[in-house]
């Protein structure tokens, strides 16, 4: 019995008694298409959270190394010049664009989420902040940090590191627990379709003895097992993929969550890929069976 002659027997249906021995119904079909119905809208926001997480670590990743950020702190007699300091060595850093000094409202807006709207943030010590971006490689961030200690005392660089790197892994492990997820769903999907087959192949046990004494074969007896089920792990996969695009498709927008995660959605060509959900599906469904019915039928003697 090999594999070849059980995907002929799968794409090439005769009709005959090795299809009329599996229930059209009963538990052990309604099992197996809402399992796989289950398990593909599942698997479609699994599909979601990858890709809109590696969208996030990428987008962090760029937009946060683009940009420097120069933080001036001095007496309030000294803070001008000392800005003014600092945006003379920002001209004249090699790599870098042209520097902006934040105005006092930016600032303001920038502190109304610890401070809120209320707060007189003019009344505060306030440090100046200075947006610097970056435009070549040959930026060397570790060089100028020392020139402004040494020529604008006060002025302190901060290049995101110390919260990118964090960020974009957190966001890589996000995307790695989404793979990881999509194979469990796969698993408990061919270990359901398995137990499904196992018992209407058990259920059916003395048909299969009879069959095999009026002379029909273990490949006949097990392909209409493997083609039924795996036309109802497709039927409900299809189902449930289409059920979790439209709940994805629902989800509000990057813009409307405030842009949390890039928004859990698919974007573009992306939206081809869940459906590819059901193909997977059958195919788990036609290897699940198969196994089962070939270690089933090696029993049922």
């Amino acid at each position: 019995m090999n594999l070849k002659a059980l995907w002929l027997g799968l794409v090439r249906s005769d009709g005959g008694a090795g299809d009329r021995i599996v229930p059209p119904t009963g538990f052990t079909a309604q099992l197996t298409v809402f399992s796989a119905g289950a398990m593909a809208f599942l698997a479609v926001f699994a599909l979601a959270l990858a890709l809109a997480t590696g969208r996030l670590a990428e987008r962090w990743s760029s937009e946060l190394a683009e940009s420097v950020t120069v933080r001036v702190s001095a007496p309030v007699a000294e803070q001008e010049a000392r800005t003014q300091a600092a945006m003379q060595i920002l001209q004249t850093t090699p790599g870098i664009g042209q520097p902006r000094l934040l105005p006092d409202e930016e600032v303001a807006h920038l502190l109304t989420p610890w401070f809120g709207p209320d707060m007189p943030v003019d009344a505060l010590p306030v440090p100046a902040l200075i947006d610097v971006p970056v435009t070549d490689s040959a930026f060397d961030a570790e060089g100028l940090r020392l020139r402004l200690e040494a020529e604008a005392p006060g002025s302190i660089l901060d290049d995101h590191t110390q919260w990118r790197q964090p960020l974009v892994s957190a966001a890589k492990r996000l995307s790695a627990l989404g793979i990881v997820s999509l194979l469990l769903i796969a698993a408990a999907s061919a270990a359901m379709i398995t137990l499904a087959a196992k018992a209407a192949l058990a259920a059916n046990g003395q048909v299969i003895r009879v069959l095999r004494l009026i002379g029909a074969r273990d490949i006949t007896i097990a392909t209409a097992f493997v083609r039924r089920f795996t036309q109802r792990a497709a039927v409900g996969a299809s189902v449930g993929t289409v059920c979790g695009m439209i709940a994805v498709a629902l989800l509000p927008g990057m813009s409307a969550a405030g842009g949390f995660l890039t928004g859990l959605a698919f974007q573009g060509w992306g939206w081809l890929l869940p459906l590819l959900i059901p193909v997977i599906a059958a195919a788990v469904g036609f290897f699940a069976t198969r196994w089962a019915a070939l270690k089933m039928l090696g029993a049922v003697r």
